[in-house]
């Protein structure tokens, strides 16, 4: 694992390629589909808001089904028919014209993207031994910015023409790229589905009281998701005397970081205890960063570049580590025979971060102020050490499960 962007050949070097062909098409997307949405197709910015939040959630309800599927079905299959169903969704974009197929295209998007997350972390499973998940992860996510920065390259070129045509072209490219994601999948070696059929389990994993809360505490440690997207630009501008150019270099400086250094920072995660110091760890790293970014408001110009600036490398040290952290947690602390499903379900923390966390972080920076960061400081560091015990406890139900007789039925 020298390179950061390069893991070992095999299975793990294709499940890296699937993972930048779609990411280049995603970055083209997230980049163009505000003003392709308002500007092409015609929609009210409210409307287009309201259709996107309506779709991630009704993707982070069928993120846990669909997950489930994989586990039983078998995760490349279901991995492969996912990818082609998000293309598909893709490309429904550029026929929509009124508000109700935008919502229904919505829907179909936000469902297939959240079913393929969860059946590409079952694939993994199947295919990469459980000492080296975090490791590939730690590849994957450093690819995943490697993809969406030259996918935002792209879609800067089309949002620099303005044209209908060059709108088109990039969502054309994104349901083009999961097309490719798909027929990489396809030269993955084949995993057996977890669950054989007629044979089930226990409860579903809504009923997993221990993950459920893992799952709640990760998703109140990702509120920071919107912070570079959303937080940090509203902050600089309505409080800090900061050149808005700082917004693209923190945003810059973020995704190099990622691409450099998340495949080191995800080497000393190796088990449970090592995965919560990390998240432990993390907690204190981004209270700092929140102390520091409030210290922004009130310097000079270049005195308030200098504290974001610091403040946005800590951030991303921090988002690292709770990163690596997460994701060995979230595979550790799931039944091996039920991946699909429980990272299905882990997923809906990503989704329900990005939809309350606009609304979050608004109203505490914009509008609270210093009070509003260090609160968020502190609400991060108290989740990151509520960890620890719920940890614990979910690893007292795995190794209940464990010594118990699976049920037939």
């Amino acid at each position: 694992m020298r390179h950061s962007l390069v893991p070992p050949a095999g299975p793990q070097r294709v499940l890296a390629l699937a993972q930048l062909s779609n990411s280049v098409g995603d970055g083209a997307y997230y980049v163009t589909s505000a003003l392709y949405f308002t500007h092409v197709v015609g929609l009210a910015p409210a409307h287009v808001g309201l259709g996107l939040t309506v779709g991630w959630a009704v993707g982070s309800v069928v993120g846990v089904p669909l997950g489930r599927l994989a586990d039983r079905r078998g995760a490349r299959g279901t991995a492969v028919l996912l990818a082609l169903a998000t293309g598909l969704a893709v490309a429904s974009f550029l026929v929509v014209r009124d508000f109700v197929p935008f919502v229904l295209a919505a829907c179909a998007y936000a469902s297939a993207q959240s079913g393929l997350a969860a059946a590409r972390q079952a694939l993994l499973a199947g295919l990469v031994s459980a000492g080296e998940r975090t490791g590939l992860l730690a590849h994957l996510q450093a690819t995943l910015n490697a993809g969406l920065a030259v996918g935002a390259g792209l879609g800067g070129l089309a949002l620099h023409a303005g044209t209908r045509a060059a709108y088109l072209g990039v969502f054309a490219v994104d349901a083009v790229s999961f097309l490719v994601c798909a027929l990489l999948l396809l030269r993955l070696p084949s995993v057996a589905p977890r669950v054989p059929s007629g044979k089930r389990y226990g409860a579903g994993v809504l009923r997993d009281r221990p993950y459920a809360v893992i799952t709640l505490l990760n998703t109140v440690l990702l509120l920071r998701m919107p912070l570079l997207s959303l937080g940090i630009p509203l902050w600089i501008a309505e409080r800090t005397a900061a050149p808005a150019w700082v917004v693209s270099a923190l945003f810059v400086l973020n995704t190099g970081a990622v691409m450099a250094f998340q495949v080191r920072m995800a080497r000393g995660v190796s088990g449970l205890a090592s995965a919560t110091r990390a998240v432990r760890r993390s907690g204190w790293i981004m209270l700092a960063a929140c102390a520091v970014f409030a210290l922004s408001a009130g310097a000079s110009p270049w005195g308030a570049v200098a504290a974001l600036v610091v403040g946005a490398v800590l951030q991303v040290v921090a988002e690292m580590g709770q990163s690596a952290g997460s994701w060995q947690l979230s595979f550790d602390l799931a039944p091996a025979e039920r991946v699909g499903e429980y990272q299905g379900f882990f997923g809906t923390g990503v989704t329900v971060a990005r939809t309350l966390g606009p609304l979050v972080l608004t109203t505490l920076l914009v509008e609270w102020g210093t009070p509003g960061w260090l609160l968020l400081g502190a609400v991060t560091l108290g989740a990151s050490y509520a960890m620890g015990p719920a940890t614990r406890r979910a690893a007292g139900r795995v190794a209940a499960e464990v010594r118990k007789p699976a049920l037939v039925h």
